[in-house]
């Protein structure tokens, strides 16, 4: 049967999209471009959005298995509850989607909170699911390579309790193999929850170790300060989106974001390899920058 991928031209779907097709699924995707898109060969594309009821449904026809990813957004728990509506309406059973570490314990974060409700309304509705819990994306670090090639200071406010930094690579790969497992199981599956980290917990002085040895130079952390991290996010994003973050970092700081005993484990056993570094990215972004110096 056909999986539909929402979320697929983001940095997660787009793997989950090319791991399903080198698997031999037949993949279709609902995104507001297609002309943008470059899926590979075969993917089916259905343009519309998570709000677009009559694209939903036609995106969910024929589908038994949806990947449901929704960005941070001001909508983003109408969105999901919309789009597990009309799964659900259109015979979609099987489901695999993505909250976030914690989601449980955060809830003064907005979108930790959105997931929680999500995960509730998919155990509610009886979905056969995989809830997939990742931890912080180690390609957010995209966002601030310049501060820490330019100016030698990473500026991320995650804290002394450490986070557990996971590539999305990983999340993709996890996700596919189990969009898989519950769209060829025969029966209905029990949902089940997977904490999605990195092979590493890492506190803000430990990043910028990792930082100071790739380059050969130093970087300094920049310090435990949320409400600095809102202000200059608030530069480049909307102000309430700004302030989320800064919730984010002070639960990073108070709290860590450490994963649970067997949790490397036990994605290691499902992937079959190891988990992928923040050092290895921090290599790559080194090795980049020096050879367009």
């Amino acid at each position: 049967m056909t999986i539909l991928v929402t979320g697929a031209t983001g940095r997660v779907g787009r793997h989950v999209v090319q791991q399903l097709v080198a698997r031999g699924a037949a993949v279709r995707v609902l995104t507001r471009d297609p002309a943008k898109a470059g899926f590979p060969a075969g993917v089916q594309v259905v343009q519309g959005e998570l709000l677009d009821i009559d694209a939903l449904r036609t995106a969910f026809t024929g589908v038994r298995t949806l990947f449901l990813l929704n960005a941070v957004a001001a909508d983003e728990f109408t969105q999901a509850l919309i789009a597990l509506n009309v799964a659900r309406e259109s015979g979609v059973e099987r489901v695999v989607y993505v909250s976030v570490i914690h989601s449980d314990r955060w809830a003064n974060v907005p979108h930790f909170a959105v997931k929680l409700g999500a995960e509730r309304m998919i155990e509610q509705m009886g979905f056969s699911a995989t809830i997939l819990r990742p931890a912080y994306f180690i390609d957010n670090e995209l966002m601030i390579k310049d501060v820490i090639l330019n100016h030698g200071v990473y500026p991320m406010p995650i804290g002394g309790k450490g986070i557990a930094m996971v590539d999305a690579r990983d999340i993709a790969e996890v996700a596919a193999i189990e969009l898989i497992r519950r769209d060829q199981a025969a029966g209905k599956l029990p949902i089940e929850t997977i904490n999605l980290v990195g092979p590493a917990t890492l506190t803000g002085p430990d990043a910028a170790a990792i930082w100071s040895e790739v380059l050969g130079r130093p970087v300094t952390y920049g310090g435990d300060d949320p409400a600095g991290f809102e202000q200059n996010l608030a530069n480049i994003m909307p102000k309430w989106m700004a302030y989320e973050m800064r919730l984010m970092a002070e639960r990073y700081v108070g709290d860590g974001m450490i994963p649970e005993a067997g949790d490397v484990e036990r994605l290691t056993r499902i992937l079959g390899r190891p988990l992928h570094a923040y050092r290895d990215f921090a290599t790559q972004i080194a090795a980049t920058a020096a050879q367009s110096a």
